[in-house]
């Protein structure tokens, strides 16, 4: 009885196996020829297409002082873009969309901090 039960188990794996080989190459999904967004990027950065982060930080200090939340890399529209998230004075989110080739501002979006509710003694919670 176990073995037919192992011999079932061992054929419904097989099948799924072949199933998910035959449906992946049709599917887009490419594990070996695909390089990680990050060896692109440090790529980009060897070959001059992009500026190192540390110079892009360094220039933002000086025109948006705050904390950098976040950073991104990405491709848009055939450019190298950097996303900076900032926290800046007073609780704003400020995001900030930075050409990578030569530090460009795009564009910017602030989101305003939370104002604090005083409690019932009319202190900041």
């Amino acid at each position: 009885m176990l073995s037919r039960i192992t011999t079932q188990w061992r054929r419904t794996l097989a099948s799924l196996v072949m199933l998910m080989t035959l449906a992946l190459p049709g599917s887009g999904v490419s594990f070996a020829a695909d390089k990680p967004d990050h060896d692109r990027a440090r790529q980009a950065v060897e070959a001059g297409d992009v500026l190192p982060l540390r110079t892009i930080l360094d220039r933002l200090e000086h025109e948006y002082p705050g904390q950098v939340m976040e950073v991104e890399l990405d491709r848009e529209k055939g450019e190298w873009v950097y996303e900076v998230k900032l926290l800046r004075k007073g609780g704003v989110l400020m995001k900030l969309k930075i050409l990578a080739r030569d530090g460009t501002i795009l564009g910017s979006k602030e989101k305003p901090g939370k104002p604090h509710k005083p409690n019932d003694r009319g202190e900041p919670r």
